[in-house]
């Protein structure tokens, strides 16, 4: 007898979206908001070096009931030039990771805009990033994903494509670049769909200066979000922002994530 497929998207937030409140605040309104996980922003709440406050928050997590989804690092590969500065940076990323109990760290391809990175500088963020992976796996079974952000590698969906292609066991974030039209966007996700583990979710158009609620896109959201559930394996889509930065808002923009994603593994066809 066919079964309904599993629920291969799980609904979560990112910290950042609210950096100014303290962990125990956010995780009550992920559970009150029914979100499943939490992807910890190490700027605003997991302090490199502190492993006690990271394993309180990962502690924290889990006994509410959520998931910690990742470690969303500010790591940048291939930009520190001093190689003992940057494996001290990296093991306080990955001590951190393990504290906190994250399956998963997010890092940053460098800091220069794909087209403008010389050919030594994609090296050096290749090599780095390849050091990364093998590390994180070493180190607990790590999976390292990287940011798809603007001046980075990942801001171009070729280039993506091409880096990970380079970088075994390496994955990736998506989010709809920033004035990307709508079909261009999905077509770039459409090129790295098979190494996305995690999708950011917003509604940012057409600038970051432009804070929508999700459904203001919710074409694009549906589509994207119908492509990423056709992969039929875990992908978090987590919150990354929402309008006014309103804790407010949380439990209505989470309603429309929640929706998206019902509908997306509604709709594969049966196996």
């Amino acid at each position: 007898m066919w079964k309904k497929p599993p629920p291969f998207l799980t609904a979560g937030m990112c910290s950042v979206t609210y950096r100014p409140l303290p962990p125990g605040r956010i995780i009550r309104l992920a559970a009150d908001a029914g979100l499943g996980c939490i992807e910890w922003g190490q700027d605003a709440h997991i302090p490199l070096g502190d492993e006690a406050q990271a394993r309180r928050v990962g502690e924290a997590t889990r006994a509410a009931g959520l998931d910690v989804s990742a470690l969303g690092s500010y790591y940048r590969a291939g930009t520190v030039a001093d190689p003992d500065e940057d494996r001290l940076v990296w093991g306080r990323v990955l001590a951190a990771a393990r504290a906190l109990g994250a399956p998963r760290i997010r890092v940053w391809a460098g800091d220069t805009p794909s087209a403008a990175v010389t050919p030594a500088g994609r090296r050096r963020i290749l090599d780095a990033l390849r050091r990364c992976v093998d590390s994180a796996a070493e180190a607990g079974d790590i999976t390292v994903a990287t940011e798809f952000h603007g001046d980075t590698l990942t801001d171009d969906a070729g280039s993506a494509r091409s880096m990970l292609d380079d970088v075994p066991g390496l994955r990736t974030y998506w989010q709809p670049p920033n004035g990307m039209p709508h079909a261009e966007a999905l077509s770039g996700l459409g090129l790295v769909l098979d190494r996305v583990d995690a999708v950011h979710v917003f509604s940012w158009w057409p600038t970051h200066r432009e804070r929508w609620p999700l459904d203001h896109r919710e074409t694009l959201w549906r589509e994207a979000l119908g492509m990423v559930a056709s992969a039929r394996r875990r992908i978090d889509a987590s919150i990354e922002f929402v309008p006014e930065d309103d804790p407010a808002v949380l439990p209505r923009e989470a309603a429309t994530l929640r929706r998206y994603l019902d509908d997306a593994s509604s709709a594969l066809p049966r196996p």
